[in-house]
This record gives C-alpha cells, sequence and structure tokens, in this order.
C-alpha cells in the first residue's frame, strides 16, 4: 500500500514518529478519536486510519463527535463521510451551548470552558465504547503557542504532553499530530478531499488576543529564521532543571544526585522524576 503523496507520507512519518516516541498506541488499543469536523481533527482519523492498515500492531478507531448542540451544525455531514470512509463513529448531541449562554456574559471567552465541557463528554463516551485511548488534534503549533501564552501571560513554563493519564486514572488522552505542523494539516485534510465544518458557536475563530499575537510572532520569527517552530518543540523534550528558578526541582541551587545530574546533561527528560531531596 502506497502512500498517495509526499505529503501524506511525510505526515505518517511524522504521526508514527510520535506514538514511538511517547508510546502512544500499544497493541489491542481502542482509540477514540475526537472528531470536531476541523482540519485537525480530520487530518488525524485519515492518518490513524493509514497507519492502522499498515502498523505491525492491531489497533481499531472509533469517531466520536460532539454536537453542542447549535441548529446549524452539520453532523450529518461528518456521518456521511464516516460512512463513505468505512470509519466507526458516534454523534453524540448535547446542549454545551445552551449552558455556554447561561453562564458566560457577553465580554467572556468562552473556548476554555467549552473546553472543558467538551472534555467530559469525551471522557463518558470513551467508557461507553470502551476505548483504552482518546485521540485529539492538537498539533505541533498549537504545543509551542501553549507554551509561549503559558510562559507570557500565565507564570508558568509549560506546554501539553503528548500522552496525558486523567486525574482519576481511568482515561489516556493522546496526541499523536505533535510532529505535525497546522499548515500540512490543513493541506493534508484539502488533498484528500475531506469537509472542514465549522463548530457554528458564535465566537469559533475569534481568538483572543494573547493568543492571535503569539501566532504572530511566532510566524515572524519562522519567516525570518526558519526552523524556529521545530527547535521550540525540541526544547520541550529539552528539559535542564539546574537552569530553572523552581526550587521543587532545585532545592538548594544546586543537584545533590549525580544520577539526575547526568541523565540532566545527557538531555533525557526523566531527570525531573530522578531528583531526591
Amino acid at each position: 500500500m502506497s502512500y498517495r503523496s509526499p505529503l501524506e507520507a511525510r505526515i505518517a512519518k511524522k504521526t508514527t514518529k510520535a506514538i514511538v516516541d511517547f508510546n502512544l498506541i500499544e497493541d489491542g488499543d481502542r482509540v477514540m478519536v475526537g472528531l470536531s469536523g476541523g482540519k485537525d481533527s480530520w487530518a488525524l482519523m485519515q492518518t490513524l486510519d493509514l497507519l492502522r492498515q499498515r502498523a505491525p500492531i492491531a489497533f481499531s478507531l472509533v469517531a466520536v463527535n460532539v454536537d453542542s448542540g447549535y441548529k446549524e451544525f452539520e453532523h450529518d455531514v461528518i456521518a456521511k463521510t464516516c460512512e463513505a470512509r468505512g470509519w466507526e463513529y458516534r454523534i453524540e448531541h448535547t446542549s454545551i451551548g445552551d449552558v455556554m449562554d447561561d453562564l458566560l456574559d457577553a465580554s467572556a471567552t468562552p473556548c476554555s470552558l467549552c473546553a472543558r465541557l467538551r472534555r467530559g463528554v469525551l471522557y463518558r463516551l470513551a467508557t461507553d465504547v470502551g476505548a483504552t485511548k482518546i485521540a485529539l488534534g492538537h498539533h505541533l503549533d498549537d504545543f509551542i503557542e501553549t507554551l509561549l501564552l503559558n510562559l507570557f501571560f500565565a507564570g508558568a513554563l509549560k506546554a501539553m504532553p503528548a500522552r496525558l493519564v486523567s486525574d482519576n486514572g481511568e482515561h489516556t488522552v493522546i496526541r499523536p499530530l505533535a510532529y505535525v505542523g497546522e499548515d500540512e494539516a490543513r493541506l493534508y485534510t484539502k488533498e484528500v478531499g475531506l469537509p472542514i465544518i465549522g463548530c457554528c458557536c458564535p465566537a469559533c475563530g475569534d481568538l483572543s488576543l494573547q493568543r492571535q499575537r503569539v501566532k504572530r510572532l511566532i510566524l515572524d520569527l519562522e519567516r525570518e529564521h526558519p526552523g524556529v517552530k521545530p527547535s521550540m518543540l525540541k526544547a520541550l523534550g529539552n528539559v535542564m532543571p539546574r537552569h530553572l528558578l523552581d526550587t521543587r526541582l532545585n532545592p538548594s541551587g544546586e543537584l545533590r544526585d549525580s544520577v539526575a545530574l547526568r541523565l540532566e546533561e545527557e538531555g533525557d527528560p526523566s531527570t525531573l522524576i530522578q531528583i531526591r531531596h
């Protein structure tokens, strides 16, 4: 089975690398893909289906769409597309849109609250469909934008993990597109003929001023210095605790564990959990 284009081959390679690097999918997994109908989630579903047919391990996929309840939302297009491609799917109709209207005032930014509500629905559905992993379509740009947003505006040095176990330990969220750029996901979705569907939320696409600024900053830097984005992503896996100010990682100003120090110098992120007090 050959790839249909160099773009598909490149995305498949990057996604495979993320799966291997972070142990995202294992033999026997049932992966539930959060399918919003946007470019990123379509690209994720298409890529995982392609890899499923090629992988040396066996895993299954089920696409799940959380319909927020807006009348104009084209959930029928999602259903028809999944059926045409032979993808198992489920559409969950909710009243999230009404809840958002009740809880937020007109000037509030609803995206974070909406994401939390949708995440709760996804956790419930994962149990219903017997999923062992929940795959989300966050890509390389999401990782580095989140890093800068937290650095500039939240006073925290963090982004998002490629693999995250929920607080209760019952669910594992994975992000297989960690190495795939937003532009690649957009082009791939168009190339394979998948329909991009808006969520119909009145605030959809209305990014916060902070996120807009960060997007522009990264775009300008990438134009001036190609390779900035991959370098920033690499930095997330090359953490040096001795060169930070967090006393929880470096309580005395020097790491006292020689093994942890050696691991850090080798660029092993496991240093973060090796430090002894």
